[in-house]
């Protein structure tokens, strides 16, 4: 029996070593994320990772790659094999692919295409693209009107109507899609609970293999996928690992194979790595600090816009950001990992940049100046502007768990002490600083914002709260109005790109918000892996592609 034991002993470490997997596999490649996603289903895909992950499992129409040289997108065939467009722009036909087949072996059609634009417009469903498909006909309650607008040609053709007044743009109708013969046998209300969210079924490049709540997302290549070549990674992982430290540890260990969103002070320390390649991407996001355009308390009471006594004014607007020092935390804090921004188009889209319109810099004198003419002076001599009895104090709410947005708070915070503004800094969990700004309660706070792509300014710039709720400053403006609704009517990209450079123009006189900077997406990677595209556009976006140098 003792001899038994002992062979137990020495033979079970090595079964155990046997079976444990290398982080080093040939064939798979880990991604360190800091939580966890809760759905796998494009229609509820809110979340970075989640839309990235969800683009894997799920094929679009057609899928896009960044024109680094022009600054926009190039259309690639996906389920698509080719798309035409009549000749006045209001019908588009797409011609599928007939060897795509879902993962439980039915085949994908043009019926899941309708299907799938009837899901995500459905108000019932309450998906992520809500609201979106403004270019199509629609009913009453802003769903699709699927007879309007589609008609399906054969099993494998479908034809998209758009409205005659519509300016369509491929981009606003691309998505990943959905099985019908999965989700056609719920109601449409209880869709976002089904099982399906969690185990499902898909056609994309890539099939979920495991999900470990908490832990681990595991893809396994589609090796029946057309996407799919000899030389495709077989696995991604993506690897929950919450604390921000514990990421880039793993990273040096070969751990985990790459992490976004990397602090600008560590990329010192990560250049002594021979393993690791460094790649920050021009990016979609800039810090702000908002400032309430309009009342809140007569807002929220009356529904009126008035002037905000602090902030109403174009003239108080720059001068606050004149008097910011946005170029001293760029350097001393994002090591120059961005640019100063002057408004709310990325530099990257390069056709839709005025190379004039050039960002307000730091200049306390000019500040002093312009809140001079907006009537702000000094006169109790406590240092203290004043405008008849109204001093200029306020609170500026910034995240919590931001080191970042601390740190810019801290320099906010005394420059514009340096020319008469008192401000009060106070820290919000970033779940209730964003319900507080939703609701106008807020006069100043700090956060950040991603432009999408196609640009849509509409969203957040247009007047009109109700439609466009994510105008959260408030901010109103005629002209402003007018440049927004002519991007809406049927133009060529040259005059809508004009038309932009022209609103861009108009924000920067009015300084709605004080545009901080444009933050650069640095990625650190594991150089194993070959073939990556690193844009604008994700990480992991086309990761089919991706090879492993053994």
């Amino acid at each position: 029996m003792y001899r038994i034991f002992l062979l137990l002993v020495l033979i079970l470490p090595f079964i155990t070593s046997c079976r444990k997997e290398s982080p080093y596999s040939p064939d798979r490649v880990i991604i360190g994320i800091p939580s966890d996603i809760q759905t796998l289903n494009p229609l509820y895909a809110y979340t970075v990772d989640e839309g990235a992950i969800s683009e894997l499992l799920f094929l679009s129409l057609v899928t896009f790659k960044w024109d680094e040289e022009k600054g926009n997108l190039k259309t690639v065939p996906m389920l698509a094999t080719d798309w035409i467009w009549n000749s006045d722009s209001t019908s588009l036909s797409f011609n599928l692919r007939e060897d795509v087949y879902w993962s439980d072996g039915i085949q994908c059609t043009a019926e899941d295409v309708l299907y799938s634009f009837d899901l995500y417009s459905d108000p019932v469903v309450q998906s992520k693209l809500l609201g979106s498909f403004k270019s199509l006909y629609l009913n009453d309650d802003s769903s699709i009107d699927l007879d309007k607008s589609f008609k399906i040609l054969n099993p494998f053709s479908i034809q998209i109507n758009f409205r005659s007044d519509a300016a369509p743009v491929l981009p606003e109708i691309i998505f990943p899609l959905i099985p019908k013969h999965v989700f056609s046998k719920y109601e449409r209300k209880d869709i976002a609970t089904a099982k399906e969210n969690l185990e499902p079924v898909t056609n994309g490049a890539f099939k979920l293999s495991d999900w470990s709540k908490n832990q681990s997302v595991t893809l396994r290549i589609n090796e029946n996928s057309f996407l799919y070549n000899n030389s495709s990674i077989k696995e991604i992982i993506f690897k929950v690992v919450p604390d921000y430290n514990s990421r880039l540890t793993q990273l040096k260990k070969g751990e985990i194979d790459l992490t976004e969103l990397v602090k600008p002070d560590d990329i010192s320390e990560l250049k002594r790595y021979a393993h690791l390649s460094i790649k920050p991407v021009k990016g979609r996001e800039y810090d702000y600090v908002g400032w309430n355009n309009i009342d809140p308390d007569i807002y929220q009471r009356e529904g009126r816009f008035i002037s905000h006594k602090l902030f109403g004014d174009a003239r108080v607007r720059r001068a606050l950001t004149h008097a910011i020092n946005r170029k001293e935390i760029l350097e001393e804090y994002l090591l120059n990992y961005g640019e100063l921004a002057a408004g709310p188009v990325s530099p990257i889209f390069k056709e839709a940049i005025d190379p004039n319109l050039k960002p307000h810099q730091y200049n306390p004198s000019k500040a002093k100046q312009l809140l001079a003419e907006s009537g702000w002076t000094e006169t109790d001599k406590d240092g203290i502007l004043q405008k008849g009895k109204l001093q200029f104090r306020f609170t500026l709410h910034i995240p919590s768990g931001n080191p970042r947005r601390s740190y810019a708070a801290t320099v906010i915070k005394n420059n514009l002490r340096a020319v008469g503004i008192d401000v009060n800094v106070i820290t919000l969990e970033p779940g209730v600083l964003i319900e507080e700004f939703y609701s106008r309660k807020i006069d100043a706070w700090m956060m950040g914002w991603f432009v999408p792509i196609p640009v849509d300014l509409k969203m957040s710039w247009y007047s009109d709260l109700e439609v466009t709720p994510v105008n959260f400053v408030g901010y109103g403006s005629a002209e402003a109005d007018q440049l927004l609704d002519k991007m809406e009517k049927r133009i060529s990209v040259d005059e809508y790109n004009q038309l932009l450079k022209e609103f861009q123009a108009v924000i920067n006189r009015d300084e709605p918000m004080t545009f901080m900077y444009w933050l650069d997406n640095i990625t650190v990677y594991n150089n194993r892996i070959s073939n990556m595209d690193i844009s604008p556009l994700g990480v992991v976006h086309h990761c089919w592609e991706w090879t492993i140098n053994n």
